[in-house]
């Protein structure tokens, strides 16, 4: 737990004292055919391209809402952890997270992290690892 927020990736890296790519970042789409919740695990230092996304799951992707990311995930913005939702999301992890040797994920509160190593992530996740942006 830390006092100051980490809702984003360089609020996180700030936090920590980490380098912003060691950040992974939850960020919930959604299917649009399927309606389906897509949980994208990104380094803090790349943005995420929904087409890249699309494409790997052969279905449109598009940003989830709020709303969306607390019904189907049980999570609030800034805090989505990687494990623990409410339905199981498919998951893609961005294969650059698999260069270091740890990284830092949310824990389910804008306050919280967790450090883990990229093969821990893959794991827990059964995230499918390839390119996000």
């Amino acid at each position: 737990m830390l006092a100051d927020t980490t809702r984003t990736a360089a609020d996180a890296a700030a936090a920590l004292g980490c380098d912003v790519a060691q950040i992974v970042k939850s960020l919930v789409f959604r299917a649009l055919e399927t309606d389906r919740p897509v949980l994208v695990l990104a380094s803090g230092a790349h943005r995420v391209d929904p087409a890249v996304i699309g494409a790997a799951l052969d279905e449109d992707v598009a940003q989830a809402d709020a709303e969306f990311v607390r019904a189907r995930c049980g999570f609030e913005f800034g805090g989505v952890a990687p494990v623990g939702h409410l339905e199981q999301p498919i998951a893609f992890v961005d294969d650059t997270l698999l260069d270091l040797d740890a990284v830092w994920a949310a824990g389910g509160s804008p306050h919280a992290v967790f450090p883990l190593t990229p093969a821990e992530l893959v794991a827990i996740t059964n995230g499918t690892v390839g390119p996000v942006r």
